[in-house]
């Protein structure tokens, strides 16, 4: 099995979601949420902090599996993440449900909805890189 850390990104048009894997690829945190006018510079410091092998982002698609208007503009966001970063492998990831997952998991830990509003994306980017992970060890 590869090495490596793994980050995640659940791109919305308000916040970025980010979750980091441990070098061993088994488990997920979440990284934080971030502005999604700077969240580059966030993503910049997680890349030189933690040295990822591979970029997972979330690939926003229809329920029948076609991809959402939202998903040209992750596609551009993710080319232009290859560009800057050549030596990071980037992969896009079917996200769909992942919000609702989140929401759900948070209202069942009894978090507040001011809570659940201010880290579903972290909570829904950690979904995202555990089931890249868990699909993975298949």
């Amino acid at each position: 099995m590869a090495s490596g850390r793994v980050i995640a990104l659940d791109i919305g048009t308000v916040r970025i979601g980010a979750a980091v894997s441990d070098p061993s690829r088994i488990v997920a945190q979440g990284l934080g949420v971030w502005n999604a006018g700077t969240w580059r510079e966030d993503f910049g410091e997680a890349v030189r902090k933690y040295d990822p092998a591979v970029v997972v982002v979330g690939l926003p698609l229809r329920t029948d599996g076609k991809p959402s208007e939202a998903a040209g503009r992750v596609s551009a966001i993710v080319d232009g993440l290859r560009a800057d970063y050549p030596g990071i492998e980037l992969v896009m990831w079917d996200e769909r449900f992942t919000t609702v997952i989140a929401q759900r998991a948070m209202i069942e830990a009894d978090t507040s909805r001011r809570k659940r509003r201010k880290s579903v994306d972290k909570v829904a980017a950690v979904i995202i890189l555990e089931d890249w992970l868990e699909s993975r060890r298949r």
